[in-house]
C-alpha cells in the first residue's frame, strides 16, 4: 500500500496532466457531436496544453517563464538591431 502511495504522490502532475488529456479529448469529441466548433477549439488547445505538460513532466524538465521571455526579448532585440532603417518596405 505505501509503494501505490508514494508512486501517487511522486506522479501526481503527471497523472493529473494525464487526466486533463483524456478530459479534453472527451470534450472535444462532445463539443464536435454537438456542432460547437469554438469550444471543439479551446478543449483541443487545452489538450495540448495538457500533453505538453505531461511529456515535460516525464523527461524532468521544468518550465521557467521568466527565463524563456528574457531569452525571446533578447532574441527578438537582437534581430531587430540587425534590420535595415528603411524596413519594411512596401514594394510596388
Amino acid at each position: 500500500m505505501a509503494t501505490i502511495t508514494t508512486g501517487v504522490v511522486l506522479m501526481r502532475w503527471q497523472l493529473l496532466s494525464a487526466l486533463l488529456m483524456f478530459f479534453a479529448s472527451t470534450l472535444n469529441i462532445q463539443f464536435r457531436r454537438s456542432e460547437s466548433p469554438v469550444l471543439a477549439v479551446l478543449s483541443t488547445g487545452l489538450g495540448i496544453a495538457a500533453s505538453c505538460w505531461f511529456a515535460t513532466g516525464l523527461l524532468g524538465m521544468s518550465l521557467d517563464f521568466a527565463a524563456i521571455w528574457t531569452n525571446v526579448k533578447d532574441v527578438t532585440m537582437e534581430v531587430m538591431s540587425h534590420t535595415p532603417p528603411d524596413w519594411p518596405v512596401v514594394m510596388t
